[in-house]
Order: structure tokens, then sequence, then C-alpha cells
């Protein structure tokens, strides 16, 4: 359920979807995005990457790593862990088009009008919006789904908080206040909001027990999306189905989507079990994470004459930074230059070679994957004017030198990025005693890996890296844990050290203030997991939320990429630009798929009757 993020209204196509005016005298669009035109006018029949005809029917089963023990994705980020595929009940105000970048069209909203000055949003439901009992999707429903998440979510508490209040204005519009005027992402990010059933929850459960929205529930919950929930064995499994009444198959962005009469969702806790049920054909679609598995395992019969396909598909709607997190919060991690060492203790290269068959490169940005927003060279033009703002709160390097990660790969090349770590350890203090890296009180330096063993592939990387840190004389524990003991202790930032991923997407924004903002360091289940305080981050991501163009909006994450990276808040880790998938050729997609699609899958594909009859033949 993270949001899809970004939005620059500025650069919006503003395109009347209706010849009445909305209130305050402002004009009705039916769509915004971030860039330039939108592609598709207000009459628009489909998306173009979508087959109109696929045929309705079939299942798909999907493996989930992990377990769960919720359906209640209001108190998710702090109670219980939600299943996945829960979100598909419910439809949200607006949804993003796959072949425009971070572009909207209405959903539940069939428009949305805000005044030049983004003070504010108001949205107008469709009239035959309704739930799955058949009641009509109100502006109470609206207005109740906000206070619900902002209030109980740790998420959406920090990515609504510039957005004051919801009232209802009239039988089917809703009006969102903002707290200052120029926040262009904000009337797009509100368009995300999914909408909950008010008279479900604060009805009653079938044993006559007052429903809690603030407690964690496998009750099956009231939705209005093209699922619903059928049948589960709690932890193990879930199955949607399709609603084949559902309220909303012939808008627009729902043609040509939905089409299989179920989802089942298989719930390991382990991906070499997985992946073996997979060889077993006991579920269809499974996302490989290990480029080696992906080089070794695959050497079946089924791969060999292309009854399982492995297929790899191009990544271009988002950038992330991958690596391990220090816990700021922790004293010991206080200096920076002691962060530094760790990362020259990392040889990435001979990871990459011994572990990952040389597939990866190393992440170099908090944006990696979107060549704009990533910092390169030195700051220049209308970069440089941002840091000059801060730049008696950001290291000198900074503005003198491009930042580069240590490279490893051979033995010289090792010897001299430790001896480096030792010189950065030694200017913070740190010195060697009896083979043991000690601080100026004399106490050994130790250092906890949390949730390694909670993922093989991580583990294997931590095992790694385990001998160079001990090289400098650092003791290092991995914590084992399982998924929910791992889950549980991010919440409460138990820990010193453990991998995170930050995504981006291609117009980041307001999410920004939860990933590295100060006000999000201590909140409980927030995804400023490392605890960062930087005034100069915080300024710099103001730039950004209030961008008047896009040109402003590239300088500004620039800059906070820059900032972040010379201030070694993490050892960075790996990317790769695609994503790798084994499926059971029971399926068909449209093609091309779309460029912002990913895989598009489930949604863009459907059962291919055909081929499952050759499979099951076979």
């Amino acid at each position: 359920m993270a949001p899809v993020l970004g939005l620059n209204p500025g650069m919006s196509a503003i395109t009347p979807a209706f010849a009445d005016e909305a209130p305050n005298g402002l004009k009705w669009r039916h769509g915004v995005s971030t860039f330039g035109e939108i592609k598709y006018p207000a009459d628009f029949k489909r998306y173009d990457y979508v087959n109109p005809d696929a045929p309705k029917g079939g299942v798909a089963r999907l493996f989930e790593l992990g377990t769960y023990d919720s359906f209640n994705m209001v108190v998710a980020g702090f109670k219980g862990t939600v299943a996945s595929g829960v979100g598909r009940i419910y439809d949200s105000l607006m949804d993003a088009s796959s072949d425009e970048p971070d572009t909207y069209y209405g959903t539940l909203a069939e428009a949305a009008a805000f005044p030049d000055d983004f003070s504010y949003v108001i949205y107008r439901l469709r009239a035959g919006a309704r739930w799955h009992d058949g009641k009509p999707i109100t502006p109470e429903d609206v207005v109740f789904s906000f206070g619900a998440l902002k209030t109980n979510s740790p998420m959406f508490s920090s990515y609504y908080r510039h957005i004051e209040k919801a009232e209802q204005i009239s039988e089917r519009d809703i009006k969102f206040t903002f707290d200052s005027p120029g926040n262009r992402e904000l009337p797009m990010i509100t368009g995300q909001l999914v909408v909950l059933p008010k008279h479900w929850w604060e009805g009653t459960d079938a044993q006559g027990n007052k429903r809690d929205i603030t407690a964690t529930t496998l009750e099956p919950p009231l939705g209005s999306g093209p699922y619903r929930i059928k049948e589960f064995a709690a932890g193990r499994s879930l199955v949607l189905e399709r609603v084949k009444d559902y309220w909303g198959k012939d808008n627009p962005n729902a043609v040509g989507q939905n089409n299989f009469d179920e989802l089942r969702y298989e719930f390991f806790r382990d991906d070499t079990v997985g992946r073996e049920a997979l060889k077993a054909d006991q579920f269809d679609w499974y996302s490989e994470r290990s480029a080696k598995e992906w080089s070794v395992a695959y050497d079946v019969p089924a791969v060999r004459d292309g009854r399982l396909i492995k297929e790899l598909f191009p990544v271009r709607n988002q950038g992330r930074m991958q690596g391990w997190v220090f816990n700021l919060r922790r004293p010991k991690f206080a200096d920076a230059r002691l962060r530094r060492a760790f990362n020259y203790a990392f040889d990435f290269e001979e990871m990459n070679r011994v572990l990952s068959s040389g597939v990866y490169h190393r992440d170099s940005s908090y944006f990696d994957g979107i060549p704009d927003l990533m910092a390169s060279g030195l700051p220049e033009g209308l970069e440089l004017q941002i840091l000059e703002t801060v730049r008696d709160k950001v290291p000198p390097d900074v503005f003198t030198a491009p930042y580069k990660d240590p490279v490893g790969g051979d033995p010289e090349a090792v010897r001299s990025n430790l001896r480096e770590a030792t010189r950065l350890l030694k200017e913070a203090g740190f010195e060697i005693r009896d083979r043991k890296l000690v601080d100026s009180s004399g106490q050994p330096f130790t250092v906890e890996i949390l949730g390694a063993s909670a993922d093989p592939g991580m583990e294997r990387i931590a095992l790694f890296y385990k001998p160079s840190l001990e090289r400098l004389g650092i003791t290092v524990n991995l914590r084992p844990v399982d998924i929910v003991q791992l889950q549980n202790r991010l919440r409460d930032f138990d820990f010193e050290l453990t991998t995170t991923v930050w995504p981006q997407s291609i117009s980041p924004g307001n999410e920004e203030r939860d990933f590295f903002g100060s006000q999000a360091a201590d909140r409980p289940g927030s995804r400023n997991l490392g605890g960062i305080k930087n005034p100069a981050v915080d300024a710099i991501i103001e730039h950004i939320v209030f961008a008047k163009s896009r040109a402003e909006q590239v300088a500004a994450s620039k800059a906070l990429d820059r900032v972040l990276l010379w201030n070694f808040y993490c050892v960075p880790h790996f990317n790769y630009d695609q994503q790798r998938y084994v499926r059971w050729d029971r399926f068909s997609h449209p093609d091309p798929l779309p460029k912002y699609g990913v895989s598009g899958f489930p949604n863009l594909w459907w059962y291919d009757a055909d081929k499952a009859a050759k499979l099951k033949g076979s």
C-alpha cells in the first residue's frame, strides 16, 4: 500500500472534465500530471496498453515471503502484519496510469479542482460508486478514511500532516484544506487516499462486538474494489475473488484489467522453500531476488522446455537506495568518520563477483535509477544555490569533491581501503588494543547486524562483510530473528545496523520528510529508520516540496542526494535495473507492456486457457 509519490501540477495539463464549474469558480480536472500535457482526454475509454478484450477467468497463484495476522491496513506500520493483497479490495480517489510518469486519473472521484496557489483541493465522487454490500460511497466515507489514516497510521500521519482537514461541502464533493499554500504535490497525494467504509467500521461483527479500527483483525473487511476476500488460512494463504458486479468495471482506468477470477497468495517463511515449491507447480509466479539463484537454481526440465519461463522486466518507474543503515539514536554512531570507515570495509566488487555473478552495480545515489535526480560531479547552477543556503551545516566535501564509494575487488585495493578506514577510526578517537577496536574510554567497539537471518540473501552478504569489519578490530554479531521479530524491532528502532531500502519516485516530494526529516526520526513506525536529524536535510526537503518547477525539483533532489551521501548515513549496497520473474506459462499479457508498469502482473495479464491446457497435458 505504499503510495506512488510525486506531483508538480504547475506543469500539469488542465482539462475541464465537465461543463459546469467547480466551487469557487475553479475548473474540474479529469486528470493531473507531473510533466506537461496529460495523454488521455476527458472522454477516454481505456488505457492504450490494455487488452480491452482480455478474457475474464482463471486463477493466479502468487508467492509471498513471510506471514500475516491482520487485514487492517490502517494500523499497518505499528500493529501486526497486514496480508499482502488486501489493498486490492479497496479503491482510491485516483489511480496512476502506467504509460505516463506520475499521471493520475479519477477512480472513486470523477474529477478534482484546486486553485493556483494549491491551498486546497476539492474532489467530486462518481455517482455510481458503491461498496460491495451495495451501499453508496459517500463524502462521509472519505472524511472518515482521512481521519482514520492520519490519526492511526505512522506513515499516513506524516504523509498527510500538511492536510489540515477534510470536509463534505456538497452531496458528492469533499474539500481538503492544506496548512499553507504552495505545496504543489498535496492535491495529487490527497487523490491517493484509500477510502474505507465508515458504516462497516463503526458497526458490529457477527458476534455483536463493536469493530475497532485501531486494532488488528482477521475479519474480512468490506471493500469497494475489483476483488474481495473469499477465504484464508491465517498466516498461510489468502484467496481474493473477482467482484463480477464491480461498480467500476467500466471506468476508463479499469477496462482490460483485473482479469483473474481468483488471486491466491501463498505465504512462505523462506525463499529456498518457495523456490522449490514453484518448481513443483505449487504456485505460478515468483519474483527472484537473488542474482546467484537466478543463474544456478533453474536448470530444470520445465525451464529447458519452456513450460517454466524466466523473464526480465525493465524498471523505469522508480529509483532507490539500499544499504546497511546506522541507528543514529545510538551515540556510538554519531561520528561520520566512523560511519565512513564502515563503507571502506565493504568490498562490494568482490562480493558482487563471488555471490552475485557480477550482475549488480553499486548504489551511488539515493535516487539510483533516476539519472536526472542523481548528484554527479560538483554542484553547480540552481543546485549550488540551494546548497549555499546550508553551507555552514553540511560537510565541506559537498562543495569540493564528487561523492564516490571506495572501490575494492583486488587485494591491493582492499588493503588500501582498510588502511583508510583505520586512519578514519583513529581520527575519530579509536585505537587498537589487543587486536580490538576501543573507544577513548577503552570500551571495545561492537556492532550487531539485525535481520540478516530473516533473508538468506542478506545473510550471505552480512557474512561476507563480517570478516572485513573484524580486521578493523570491530566485534560483529549477526542477530538471528524471524520476520515478525524483525518488523517489531524496526518499528521500535531497536537495532544498531540493519538493511533497509528507500524507494524513490520519478517526482519526489512530501515523502522525503518521512524518509529523512527530523520530525519523523523518533516517531515509531516512521520510515526515517536511521533517525536522521539534520537541519540542512530538513531545509533541502522543503525546497523539494515547495519547488515551483521541475528544474527546481531536480536541483533540490540532487542537493539532498549529495548531502545524504556525504553524511554517510548508510553503507550503500547495490542495484539492478531489471526485475527477475519466473512463471509457469499459463498467462498472456498485452504487448508491449507500458513503460512504467514493470511486469504489469497481475493487473494487465489474463489466464490463457490454451497455454494452460498444454501445461496440463505435459
